[in-house]
């Protein structure tokens, strides 16, 4: 009988608390028109200007997993250059914060996908919410 009154308190406590799914995160970066669009579960949230490789520099193509998530980052290949709100997609390419945003709207990085620090602080927080297993970088 304790048993039948445990379930039934259970599945009642399932019913009352709702469970809240996670959702899909899509971060599409376009490097011709050096834009990213982010998407939630099939809804469009954010357009941004980015910076993508300037030439002689390559910002990999093809579609990705977050990795890593670092708010902090410093480069440890170019001289310790800052990279606020950090998400990695390949080995040690990542979107994150710029100090350069005068360049945005066009190539000018060594490879990483540059964002308005603003900006990044806003991807860093959707995917840290929605988890990085839930978050696709698409780079094109």
């Amino acid at each position: 009988m304790l048993r039948v009154i445990a379930a039934a308190a259970m599945a009642l406590f399932v019913i009352a608390v709702p469970m809240t799914a996670k959702a899909d995160v899509s971060v599409q970066i376009n490097t011709r028109s050096q834009t990213m669009n982010v998407f939630v579960d099939g809804m469009h949230y954010y357009s941004w200007p980015v910076s993508t490789g300037r030439r002689g520099y390559y910002t990999p193509r093809g579609t990705y997993r977050a990795h890593r998530m670092e708010r902090v980052w410093y480069s440890k290949k170019y001289d310790d250059a800052p990279m606020p709100y950090s998400i990695f997609f390949r080995g040690g390419y990542a979107i994150h914060g710029t100090q350069h945003t005068q360049f945005l709207g066009r190539p000018a990085s060594h490879g990483c996908v540059r964002l308005a620090p603003g900006n990044a602080r806003q991807l860093y927080a959707l995917v840290s919410s929605h988890g990085m297993s839930r978050t696709r970088i698409s780079v094109y």
